[in-house]
């Protein structure tokens, strides 16, 4: 009998502030998962942002990690370093014919989503360049590289905690995956990273939920195995909106300062989440565009975290 294969988790944050609460828990869930089946838990600072990305938020992100107990294996990975690998991905799947040059210029796409706003949708390319011979190429324009998605049949995700989520290849578009300047997106980078580093479960916000769909384009183009996805609901503050950096979420370390031991938070943490972890059935959420459930998602609407520090209460 052949030995199960090993759990690999990651927690991948963006160095844009302080390890602010939502994170935390993320990290938490990955680190448990990983651990309870004798698993890895890795680190990959997202730092491809440099406009955005400091060295004092990196060391914010790594110290609360150590706050709270949550060890990494091996070394931290920085994703800018990565970025011609995730070139070199690119450059196989043009290869391939399963990706292409875009020349669209900056009105084309303007457009595009003028159009969309017309018609109150989401921006979504049209296409344009997919299957036009780039020597009619306009002069001076640099271009992209598009992924060719599929344009019909659907893709499925499984999921660990939404459940069967379905989306028509319809609905998706042929996005970005090295932008006029040769960078890379989000979107490769994080398909190429997770893939290289081995990860088989990836557990995340479910405001990532669309993004799986899409990341998942990329990994049947390149025949990779796909990983296990579990879309975890959101904490949201009072007035019910996601809480974030920038909307009342207070960095771990602001907690530590107030006398809080890091049991009791993670303590906390997990306990908002009760509902999911029984599995109690609650109303459908807000599906991506053009997708469906093959069941009613067995989780809560989301956490509510409380107003103030002060009305915490660990048990």
């Amino acid at each position: 009998m052949s030995a199960s294969p090993v759990i690999v988790t990651r927690f991948a944050p963006s160095p844009t502030g302080f390890l602010h609460i939502g994170g935390a828990r993320t990290a938490l869930f990955n680190y448990l998962l990983a651990r309870r089946h004798g698993g890895r838990f890795l680190l990959r600072i997202e730092d491809t942002d440099k406009e955005r990305s400091t060295n004092e938020a990196i060391e914010a992100i790594l110290d609360g990690m150590r706050w709270l107990g949550l060890d990494w294996d091996g070394e931290a990975v920085m994703q800018s370093a990565r970025a011609a690998r995730h070139a070199e991905v690119a450059q196989q799947l043009l290869a391939a014919g399963k990706a292409y040059h875009c020349y669209a210029t900056a009105e084309e796409l303007e457009a595009m989503r003028e159009a969309a706003r017309i018609n109150y949708l989401p921006m979504k390319y049209n296409g344009l360049w997919r299957d036009r011979d780039p020597a009619e190429a306009p002069p001076g324009v640099k271009p992209t590289v598009r992924i060719r998605a599929r344009q019909d049949g659907e893709t499925v995700v499984d999921d660990l905690v939404q459940g069967r989520v379905v989306v028509q290849n319809s609905e998706l578009d042929d996005f970005v995956l090295l932008r006029s300047d040769g960078t890379p997106t989000y979107m490769l980078a994080v398909v190429v990273d997770d893939h290289d580093m081995g990860v088989t479960h990836v557990i995340r916000g479910d405001d990532h939920l669309n993004n799986a769909f899409r990341q998942l384009q990329i990994i049947e183009a390149m025949g990779w195995p796909r990983p296990e996805y579990g879309h975890i609901p959101l904490i949201h503050g009072a007035d019910g909106a996601k809480l974030s950096k920038r909307h009342g979420a207070l960095g771990v370390s602001a907690y530590r300062d107030m006398g809080f031991l890091p049991e009791a938070l993670e303590n906390y943490l997990l306990r908002l989440d009760g509902a999911m972890a029984t599995m109690r059935s609650s109303p459908a959420r807000r599906r991506p565009p053009g997708s469906t459930r093959s069941r009613s998602a067995a989780i809560p609407h989301g956490s509510t975290w409380p107003s103030s520090a002060a009305s915490m209460r660990i048990i």
